[in-house]
This record gives C-alpha cells, sequence and structure tokens, in this order.
C-alpha cells in the first residue's frame, strides 16, 4: 500500500506484509516513517491513495484501537469509559456493566470501578483504555505507542501487563512503538520502517518463548 497527503508528502511506499490470527505484530521506524498512518490505514480511518486492506473471511471485522494518550472521557467513571463501546451500541445496561466487570479483572483494576479519570495514575488509565477497545471484543487491536507518554519505570510496568492480556484473550494485534526493547518484549514479529517515505526495511520473527518474563527484558 502507499499513501500521499494533501500537500503531496509520500507517508508510505510499497508497504506489504501478512498478520496472522493471535499474532502479536510491533511496527517500528524513525519518526515521519508512516508508521501512525499504517494503522489508520489499516482501522479504515485513512483510505491509501494506492493498495488495499484484506481481512481475510471479514467482511466487516471489528476493530480496537489504544492511543498514546488514553483519552477518558472526564465525566465518565472508569466502568462508565469502560462500557462506552457497548453503550454506543445499545447493550443492555446489566449486560454491558458485567462485561465492564469482565475487562476491570482482566486489567487490574478491580477495587477502582467508581474512581474518575483524574484519579488514575497515567499507567492506570491506559488500562481502561485497553479494556475499553477489548470489551466488544474485536478481531483486531491497534495499538499506537500507547506506552509513549508513561515514564520509564511504568511503561516496563505495563509491557509486563500487556503481555499478560494479551496471553488471556489471545488477540490479533498490531502495535506501533519506537521502542526496540518493547517490541522484542511484546511481540511475535517486528516489522521495520524505513524513514519517510516508510517502506518496509526487516520482518523480523522473535524467537523467545511465552509467556514472557520480565528478565527477557534485559537479555532480549
Amino acid at each position: 500500500m502507499a499513501v500521499i497527503g494533501n500537500g503531496g508528502l509520500q507517508a508510505l511506499e510499497r508497504v506489504s506484509f501478512e498478520v496472522c490470527p493471535r499474532e502479536f505484530v510491533a511496527v517500528i521506524g524513525p519518526s515521519g516513517s508512516g508508521k501512525s498512518t499504517l494503522l489508520r490505514i489499516v482501522a479504515g480511518l485513512l483510505p491509501p491513495t494506492s493498495g488495499e486492506v484484506n481481512f481475510l473471511h471479514l467482511q466487516q471485522p471489528k476493530i480496537g484501537m489504544v492511543f498514546q494518550q488514553s483519552n477518558l472521557m472526564p465525566w465518565r467513571t472508569v466502568i462508565q469509559n469502560i462500557q462506552l463501546p457497548l453503550a454506543l451500541e445499545g447493550l443492555d445496561q446489566n449486560v454491558s456493566e458485567a462485561k465492564a466487570r469482565e475487562m476491570i479483572e482482566l486489567v487490574g483494576l478491580g477495587g477502582f470501578e467508581s474512581n474518575w479519570p483524574r484519579e488514575l495514575s497515567g499507567g492506570m488509565a491506559q488500562r481502561v483504555a485497553i479494556a475499553r477497545a477489548l470489551i466488544h471484543d474485536p478481531d483486531l487491536l491497534l495499538l499506537d505507542e500507547p506506552f509513549g507518554s508513561l515514564d520509564a519505570l511504568t511503561r516496563e510496568r505495563m509491557w509486563t501487563e500487556l503481555s499478560r492480556i494479551w496471553q488471556a484473550r489471545q488477540k490479533t494485534v498490531i502495535m506501533v512503538t519506537h521502542s526496540i526493547s518493547e517490541s522484542l518484549f511484546l511481540a511475535d514479529r517486528v516489522l521495520v520502517l524505513t524513514a519517510r517515505p516508510g517502506r518496509l526495511k526487516l520482518d523480523l520473527k522473535v524467537d523467545l518463548p511465552r509467556p514472557r518474563a520480565d528478565e527477557m527484558r534485559y537479555t532480549a
């Protein structure tokens, strides 16, 4: 696929790859290489100027997305923020609340159901965002530098949390990151893009056993 912006600046060029079901793929590259643009194309938020995105056997795939900022609604509690996608779908309140509580336990936020976003740390807010993205059982989870705004120690703790969540749900994931360590710790494959226009330079398989142990951060 390729994409050219309104100003004629080409973000991506001949980027082609496949992702298998339940595979965790990380995309890394320098700033401006089109990583976030690639995610927006996959999500259907931005049309490519050439090429296409195909979802085998899925005409209308469900996609969850998490951004660098949690984008929680400040007037909604933790559980209400997580329920939001189901509320927009018109799902029964009792059913959506039960699903939200399940997600809260999954991301390790039991006891914080009634807290407001302003009362959460950055890592906790991102866990809420991940739970919100997972609550409608998406076919594909897209992560756009989800831990980029966190301090180093919190970011590494979130690697462990995300690895645990992935192990529990086995979702297909494409994650954009600037961190080589993060990509090696979390992913099954790492796609490396060149500088703009982004081209696929390397498709690297990560031969590390799962579940990933914390000690691997320092040996990968």
